[in-house]
């Protein structure tokens, strides 16, 4: 056994579900009845018809672990397909944020800076506040989350991950 085997990774994981009642709590209790930790946890219809939804689940923890996680979830009735997008090549991730900002002056100013500089979009904005909307990898969220604490962040909202494989490969 590889030293490795022992060192704990994040994983973002893609289950492939039959969109019925129930079966997101079955996912979340599979985590929590084990003690492992959900990072993030996004669930939508993926399909023409919205019987199938896709759950991207980041988590983290030994190789050991996460091959229990994939397989336990696996196990669930109605899952059809679970993906290790970390492992199986690469793939793009990508959140969410609508971030609060309150400043009046020159933190205005510099709040909408920065705001440039990430390329995040204004969607609100009164005579106190903006709202910014972004997209990104986490810790492009995170960064400038860190920014603009001091200029006046009051509130964050985020999605969690969604992922997909790069190129011609799927996991449907």
């Amino acid at each position: 056994m590889s030293e490795f085997a022992n060192a704990p990774r994040a994983a973002t994981i893609a289950v492939l579900v039959e969109n019925e009642p129930g079966i997101l709590a079955r996912v979340v209790g599979l985590f929590s009845g084990r003690g492992y930790n959900i990072d993030s946890l996004t669930v939508a219809p993926v399909d023409e018809t919205g019987r199938i939804s896709r759950i991207t689940i980041v988590t983290s923890g030994t190789e050991m672990v996460i091959e229990q996680i994939k397989a336990q979830l696996d196990r669930l009735v109605p899952v059809h397909k679970v993906s290790d997008l970390t492992l199986e090549g690469p793939h793009l991730t990508r959140e969410l944020a609508l971030i609060k900002v309150v400043g009046k002056g020159e933190l205005r100013m510099e709040a909408l800076r920065l705001a440039d500089a990430f390329r995040a979009r204004v969607v609100d904005a009164t005579v106190e506040s903006f709202v910014f909307e972004m997209t990104g990898n986490a810790d492009k969220i995170d960064a400038f989350c860190a920014l603009m604490r001091p200029i006046g962040l009051v509130e964050v909202s985020r999605t969690g991950a969604v992922a997909i494989a790069r190129g011609p490969r799927g996991i449907n």
